[in-house]
């Protein structure tokens, strides 16, 4: 009769316990090994002018809008993103200071809220990824369940642990993919962090 190799049951258990164990205990549905912090604080990449009078005027710019749409997009080189700063940011000091303004208010509105959307995205990936360990440990169960019998139908043996062996690959595949995009958040902060800079660096 055969047996799932206990070896392989011990090494998929661990695998499945390991995405709950991955978990930040104050957000049960956060699977990344950094810390959830769910919005960036203007403080903590911002050390130029107020922009509490801004609001969401730098909307009603076209060349502003167009301009911070364009640094925001991660395809745009850091380079030329601060390239396209220094050149923007030009005039009196209190025009430069104005464009800085709206500008970074711009971005940090853009950037913290595509840096929400994409941890929001995390954890819905992370929820499927717990209901498809649950799935594969019910698949494991009916297997046990089925080579303890007498006489267990080998056909049906061999079909679950087909079963299993695919569905372990394709979760492994998954929680590959998920280690990738936690890095995305962080990304994010590290590119609003520069771009905050060369703003502050052009008003100098």
């Amino acid at each position: 009769m055969t047996r799932w190799p206990v070896v392989m049951s011990v090494a998929i258990e661990l695998a499945l316990r390991g995405i709950a164990l991955a978990a930040d205990p104050r957000f049960p549905d956060w699977p990344c090994n950094q810390v959830k912090v769910p919005e960036i604080s203007v403080a903590a990449v911002w050390a130029g002018p107020s922009i509490d009078d801004v609001g969401n005027a730098w909307e009603d710019d076209a060349t502003i809008k167009d301009l911070v749409a364009r640094l925001a997009a991660r395809r745009t080189p850091l380079d030329d993103a601060q390239k396209a700063i220094s050149h923007a940011i030009t005039g009196t000091e209190a025009e430069r200071q104005k464009k800085a303004k709206l500008i970074f208010a711009g971005l940090f509105k853009t950037l913290n809220h595509e840096r929400s959307e994409v941890m929001q995205g995390i954890e819905r990936y992370f929820r499927k990824q717990k209901e498809f360990s649950g799935q594969i440990r019910s698949t494991m169960l009916q297997l046990r369940e089925l080579q303890d019998l007498p006489h267990p139908d080998q056909s049906r043996v061999d079909e679950l642990t087909n079963r299993v062996e695919w569905d372990t690959r394709i979760f492994e595949e998954r929680r590959k993919t998920m280690n990738f995009v936690c890095e995305v958040p962080v990304l994010i902060e590290q590119r609003l962090f520069a771009l905050a800079r060369a703003i502050q660096q052009s008003l100098e």
